[in-house]
């Protein structure tokens, strides 16, 4: 044949051959694999905590070479390929001697697939057979084609068969060894590239000695090559063959659920801390026992500085079918109870409408039909706003809400962070501040943040790449003012130098929704804020459980945890500067002012928190009676009787008094009519009345109250008077019953079932009257 015909020829058929081949790639082309939605969550150091198996339950973990050991890639191209970056996908020495070795062994000694060769094999599975070996062949061809050597390495650390349900080095590392892949030993490398040849047959939690006998023999070939040193070789070899307790990843499923989402990546990075999810999760299978039948409880740990979620429990147990695991109460609504009341007193110390010791009332009040009352149902009458906070007294609470606004409150709130769900066309109302609206445990904790982070709330990080991002909820001031509040340090007029306060601890609130159906504890401590809820999901009441005893002994026991873990780490909480807009201010009560301790009118010297050098003067109650001020002008006489204005030598004074709604808790001397003078009869002043309207205490309109058991058929009641002046007169049904003295209290015994009507009258003809029933 003619020399140039036959170089026409010969390019012809290579070109047919390559048309041919590249029309084969397009009609058959590699099945690459593609997501088959399995998963692995992480925690921040890349300890997997929960696994999403695919369709056919196999798990893994997807890594590249960088972050694998060197000495596994030793191992297992030193055993498997050791010309694997040299060849074409197929080693035909190879091949010439796994032949000629199986020939003459009569029996299969050795096998001659490459890397490339096993890779096609686990992605394009295939008989045994000449057509199968062919198969793969051409799958090995276009991986080689269409792939970089560490491509397809890759896809060998990510799909080799390691036993079971494992799939990867990486999976087969932390499920047999316990550890990341980039950890191995040389003894744990050599065992993990052998396994693949014979998974089943060499999985080391069932056939630990075959297992050793591989993995022996690996490592005598990487001494026999003269990869690794014999020294370390027999160092290896004398390693027993130790595993951690086979587990599959099981820490944070809720928080897995809640990321896992179809355009997740294969690994989905948290923030979680590892070893602090699985003591808080061994911690809380602890508590199970001391929960009643079908509660659950919820753990959010979040570090203050960098908000990243540390810990998330929201469930005691996700497989305890009876007490709701399912249900994640980390981002269930529920009422919030008491844990709004810090934001409220904080707003309200920036409104300069309180300081820290200004005088609040808990005395009984009704707001049309809205009667709000305490947790231990009795009133504590003259309060300062920090211990109506550290007691989390309820009325107080009220009166500050009302004087603030609850639309404004809520608004604030949900600016900062915190929003509010209420039922569909209602408005916020004063039951706000005591749970009368909805809220979730992770936006309670972002709230607290504030406290931490001078008055910014901020997001929570639940992931690395998740931006931090601030808003301005109170001044650097209030947060300050009422953290320390929260913590029970010492106030300034126990601690003069107060300010000094070298390094913040454990600032506290507990709540407690209406029916006891949940209970909460949110702590703001030295480096971690912590949030705890307690009760059952499907919002059943639990008689008898409430913040302060079912919540906050777990925050406490889990702020121990943190505590114990940073001293461990030589970790030291940082100090909390003061802000420069708190100072200190000697107050007197009634009027909250300052002023000389040796004035009259200083009934009670207090030391307060202040903001920007401002006393807010005493918070009065909206409903405050009419013309009674805490501040009365009277003119007196040189004998210091009270004279009208126009009598001889009268002089004008002003004299501070108390809110009229306190008089029933206040010492005798203190009472309005004890700290006016006497008048002058031969110049009395014009008649003026200084007594609150008259209203009942003890029985409300409308009460329908039952007989106690074992009373014989007796009801005992203690009633007093709020308001009015001088001795009161009492009535049941127009009956004249008792009379008792200014404050006095009326105690009646019924003995009959029905409707009876209450009245009272004063010397001042004030009347008051209520109607209640007696039920059996």
């Amino acid at each position: 044949m003619n020399p140039r015909k036959l170089a026409r020829w010969t390019m012809g058929s290579l070109l047919l051959l390559i048309a041919l081949l590249w029309l084969a790639d397009h009609l058959w082309p590699l099945p690459l694999p593609k997501d088959d939605l399995a998963r692995v969550v992480l925690a921040e150091d890349g300890t997997p905590l929960w696994r999403f198996a695919d369709a056919n339950g196999v798990w893994r973990y997807p890594v590249t070479t960088d972050q694998v050991s060197p000495y596994y890639l030793d191992a297992l191209l030193t055993y498997e390929d050791r010309w694997f970056y040299q060849h074409p996908g197929v080693n035909p020495l190879a091949l010439l001697r796994a032949t000629w070795q199986n020939l003459s062994g009569a029996r299969v000694v050795s096998g001659g697939s490459t890397l490339s060769m096993q890779v096609a094999r686990l992605l394009d599975p295939h008989s045994r057979t000449l057509p199968g070996k062919l198969r793969q062949l051409w799958r090995t061809a276009q991986l080689e084609w269409h792939l970089s050597k560490d491509q397809i390495l890759g896809l060998y650390l990510n799909r080799a068969p390691f036993g079971g349900t494992l799939q990867g080095v990486a999976a087969a590392s932390w499920a047999y060894l316990g550890k990341s892949p980039l950890q191995l030993t040389r003894a744990d490398a050599a065992l993990l590239a052998v396994l693949p040849q014979a998974p089943s047959r060499l999985r080391p939690d069932r056939h630990p000695r075959r297992a050793q006998a591989a993995r022996d023999k690996v490592l005598r070939r990487l001494a026999e090559f003269q990869v690794w040193p014999q020294s370390a070789v027999d160092e290896a070899l004398e390693e027993p063959l130790l595993l951690a307790p086979r587990q599959e990843p099981s820490l944070a499923p809720l928080l897995a659920r809640r990321l896992n989402r179809a355009d997740s990546p294969p690994l989905i990075r948290t923030t979680i801390d590892a070893t602090l999810q699985r003591r808080l999760e061994d911690l809380l299978l602890g508590w199970r026992a001391r929960l009643p039948e079908h509660t659950s409880a919820a753990i959010l740990v979040v570090e203050e500085e960098t908000m990243a979620v540390r810990a998330y429990l929201g469930s005691v147990d996700i497989n305890d079918a009876r007490r709701f695991g399912h249900v994640d109460m980390i981002s269930a609504l529920r009422s919030p109870g008491s844990t709004l009341k810090p934001f409220l007193y904080g707003m309200t110390l920036d409104a300069g409408l309180i300081h820290s010791e200004s005088l609040l009332q808990d005395v009984p009040r009704r707001y049309g039909d809205y009667r709000p009352g305490n947790f231990s149902s009795g009133f504590s009458g003259a309060v300062s706003a920090s211990s109506a906070l550290a007691m989390s007294l309820n009325l107080p609470a009220v009166q500050l809400l009302e004087a603030y606004g609850p639309k404004r409150f809520a608004a604030e709130l949900r600016n900062g962070g915190v929003p509010l769900t209420l039922p569909p066309l209602a408005e916020p109302n004063l039951a706000l501040i005591l749970g009368g609206a909805g809220s979730r445990l992770e936006d309670l904790v972002s709230g607290y943040s504030a406290f931490a982070r001078g008055g910014k709330s901020a997001n929570l990080r639940l992931q690395p790449p998740d931006t931090l991002r601030e808003r301005r909820m109170l001044s650097p001031g209030s947060a300050w003012i009422v953290r320390r509040i929260l913590s029970g340090q010492a106030r300034p007029d126990i601690d003069p130098h107060a300010d000094l306060v070298q390094r913040p601890v454990l600032a506290w609130k507990t709540g407690t929704s209406y029916g006891f159906r949940d209970a909460w504890a949110i702590g703001v401590g030295p480096r971690f804020l912590i949030g705890i809820w307690i009760g059952r999901p499907d919002g059943t009441p639990v008689p008898g459980q409430f913040g302060l005893a079912s919540a906050a002994p777990l925050m406490l026991q889990v702020h121990d945890m943190l505590i114990n873990r940073d001293s461990q780490r030589g970790i030291t909480a940082p100090v909390q500067p003061v802000p420069m807009n708190v100072g200190v201010a000697a107050i007197c009560w009634p009027l909250g002012q300052p002023m000389s301790k040796s004035d009259p009118n200083c009934r009670r010297q207090r030391f307060a928190w202040t903001l920007d050098n401002t006393t807010p003067p005493t918070l009065q109650a909206a409903d405050q009676p009419l013309g009674l001020g805490l501040l009365e002008k009277v003119w007196v006489n040189g004998k210091g009787l009270r004279v009208a204005a126009n009598c001889p030598d009268a002089q004008p004074r002003d004299i501070a008094l108390w809110p009229a709604p306190l008089e029933p808790w206040l010492p005798r001397l203190e009472r309005r009519d004890a700290r006016m003078p006497p008048s002058d009869p031969e110049c009395p002043p014009q008649a003026s009345s200084l007594a609150a309207p008259l209203s009942v205490v003890g029985v409300r309109e409308g009460d329908q109250l039952r007989l106690p058991t074992g009373s014989k058929n007796s009801l005992r009641l203690t009633l007093s008077a709020l308001g009015g002046s001088g001795r009161r007169w009492w009535f049941i049904d127009g009956v004249p019953m008792a009379d008792t003295a200014d404050q006095g209290s009326f105690n009646p015994t019924l003995s009959r079932l029905g409707r009876y009507q209450l009245s009272v009258l004063d010397e001042g003809g004030h009347t008051a009257r209520v109607e209640f029933s007696v039920v059996d």
